[in-house]
């Protein structure tokens, strides 16, 4: 199996501050020469630079240091824990991001509130190798404004030494079984979406009695003291540590934190679950535009992603990338790539039928949920 760095200082301080709580084809086809070039677009001579958001633990270092070693364009990358404090962080201003890379539903919300700017695909021809599944979804139907990174589901981890029997259900998110021994996923889309998925409701529902039901599923498990604490990054060394028992996160961090502690497992619960598209898209009022094409292009070539899948262990769009991933890991590492495994990363069609894709909920639903949160005291 590959080797993940260890989680930064700044994770291990968050896992401190949560338990005290508890109380390419041709990587040089950028859109310019391949050649680096320190002057910027306006050909003042000037550093060129690009300022990237997107979340923690998902990217493959080494092409940040590519990019810049093609393009001569300065890379400043910044991580979000989750969608919500993305849009937090654009309400309140302050930021200079050009490129984000946001889910489906926060990109629809997004594109609605004229937040993005269309995209000049002549700019970035790597978009030809993007599969069609990846393409005219929901939150961008016209292909106007994305370029997809990744896309993988939502699941429970759960330690097999510490947990009885394999889980097949999101009721354990609820059971006094494994109180205190349970880590709730801190945002809310993710957790009132598991009790949605519990109580038999659509996860997209705008039914406010059936949201308020999710919340009291959620809010009682939290008075009953099922959980130990929430969180997001801090997930990984957690559970890597073996610290709690059970967690909702993601396939591909899942596989991360597998190679630091084969005893975790994953599994999509019987009710079904999410599955999500992350995209990169440029803001409306981005400073660096002609860098970020460069960018999203480099990114979505072949070897881009290859390298990012086998870095981060989240599937690629790329369909180039996603079918010579097994040989191009046999090759890499002398030895043949965990089909268990790469299912995980990869969800095949049987599993992927059981998930739905989360969708931008009218401006209501959405202060219902922003309330409920609040009031849930997370």
């Amino acid at each position: 199996m590959k080797k993940i760095t260890a989680l930064t200082l700044a994770c291990v301080m968050a896992l401190g501050l949560f338990l005290s709580g508890c109380a390419m084809e041709d990587p040089q086809s950028t859109g310019g020469s391949g050649a680096p070039d320190s002057s910027n677009s306006s050909g003042t001579g000037e550093k060129r630079e690009l300022n990237v958001c997107s979340w923690g633990e998902y990217i493959d270092p080494s092409l940040e240091q590519k990019f810049e070693e093609a393009t001569g364009i300065e890379v400043n990358y910044t991580t979000v824990p989750s969608n919500e404090e993305l849009y937090a962080q654009l309400e309140l201003g302050g930021v200079d991001y050009d490129v984000i890379v946001p889910s489906d539903y926060m990109i629809a919300r997004l594109i609605e509130e004229d937040r993005l700017q269309p995209l000049d695909y002549s700019l970035i021809p790597n978009y030809e190798k993007i599969d069609d599944q990846y393409k005219n979804l929901s939150f961008d139907p016209n292909n106007e404004y994305t370029v997809p990174y990744t896309w993988g589901t939502l699941g429970i981890i759960y330690n097999t030494t510490m947990v009885e029997e394999p889980i097949t259900s999101w009721e354990v998110m609820f059971s006094d079984q494994y109180a205190g021994n349970v880590m709730l996923i801190d945002n809310s889309r993710d957790a009132f979406g598991m009790a949605l998925y519990c109580l038999g409701y659509d996860v997209n529902t705008t039914n406010e009695d059936e949201i308020r039901q999710a919340y009291e599923l959620v809010a009682d498990a939290k008075a009953r003291g099922v959980y130990a604490g929430q969180g997001m990054d801090e997930v990984f060394q957690i559970m890597e540590q073996g610290n709690l028992a059970i967690a909702t996160y993601y396939a591909g961090d899942f596989l991360t934190m597998h190679e630091a502690n084969p005893d975790l497992a994953f599994v999509i619960p019987e009710e079904g679950s999410n599955w999500f598209v992350d995209a990169m898209c440029i803001l409306k009022d981005a400073e660096n535009v002609e860098e970020a094409h460069e960018w999203i292009n480099f990114i979505a070539s072949t070897e881009s992603n290859l390298a990012n899948m086998d870095f981060i262990w989240y599937a690629s769009p790329n369909a180039e990338a996603l079918e010579q991933y097994p040989a191009w890991y046999e090759e890499q590492y002398g030895e043949p790539l965990d089909m268990e495994l790469y299912e995980i990363m990869a969800a095949p069609s049987e599993v992927l039928d059981r998930c739905t894709m989360y969708e931008n909920l009218p401006a209501e639903t959405l202060a219902l949920y922003n309330d409920l949160w609040i009031e849930l005291g997370i």
